[in-house]
């Protein structure tokens, strides 16, 4: 993708992501088609195997373990879930401590916690489920394909965010993404903390959540301050 081209391609190709951010979502708003990366290498301190909440704490990572010995130079689509550690529960209480006094978290808890309660051996498997659930509580209708070999070169008739869509990266990688502002749970404590999992969105904003995904999106000439565009 071309950063600096109004152009937006129609089909875009994203990272694996386990209740991605705000950012993540937005595509599926932005590009018509997208492909799931599932054969890229396994890289640690990504959003695969790890989604930030916003807790009375200040914002929290929740991790789910991986077997050791499945990281090394393989596939994502191959990583398995280290189911000895009690990783599911800390999870649900993490979420429900958090978000327990959101508006809507009463409203969507009960479409994720079956989830947790079923046995995954891969993180695949468990993320796309989460995934496609987020997409129907968020009403997106978007074409879903998974990758069935790692894309090499995307070209430039599909927007590459593999890369784009990391919490190491600055929000400023990604051209068609400027976070906007809605109401947080300790939003008077510690202020607005943009991008953080999808569900945190959700449960504050409810039936609003597709709206603040698409005013999210902005076109390039935002980025190079001019008029401002959204999609």
């Amino acid at each position: 993708m071309d950063p600096y081209t109004d152009r937006v391609p129609e089909r875009a190709c994203l990272p694996l992501t386990y209740l991605g951010p705000v950012s993540f979502f937005s595509k599926f708003l932005l590009h018509t088609e997208i492909f799931i990366e599932c054969h890229d290498h396994y890289q640690k301190q990504t959003y695969r195997n790890r989604c930030r909440i916003y807790t009375a704490n200040g914002p929290l990572s929740l991790t789910i373990p991986i077997l050791a010995g499945s990281v090394h130079k393989i596939p994502v689509r191959d990583v398995r879930i280290d189911n000895g550690r009690s990783w599911k529960r800390l999870h649900v209480k993490g979420i429900e401590s958090a978000y327990r006094s959101a508006p809507y978290y009463e409203y969507y808890i009960d479409s994720f916690l079956p989830y947790y309660n079923k046995e995954y051996s891969f993180l695949l498997d468990f993320n796309l489920d989460l995934q496609s659930v987020l997409l129907g509580q968020l009403n997106i209708q978007t074409v879903v394909v998974q990758t069935d070999t790692y894309l090499h070169d995307t070209g430039e008739e599909m927007a590459d965010y593999r890369e784009v869509i990391h919490p190491k990266k600055s929000l400023a990688a990604d051209p068609y993404f400027t976070p906007l502002p809605y109401s947080q749970v300790f939003l008077e404590r510690f202020g607005f903390i943009p991008n953080l999992s999808v569900i945190d969105l959700l449960f504050n904003m409810g039936p609003e959540s597709t709206e603040v995904l698409r005013k999210s999106i902005t076109s390039i000439r935002k980025k190079l301050g001019g008029e401002v565009t959204g999609s």
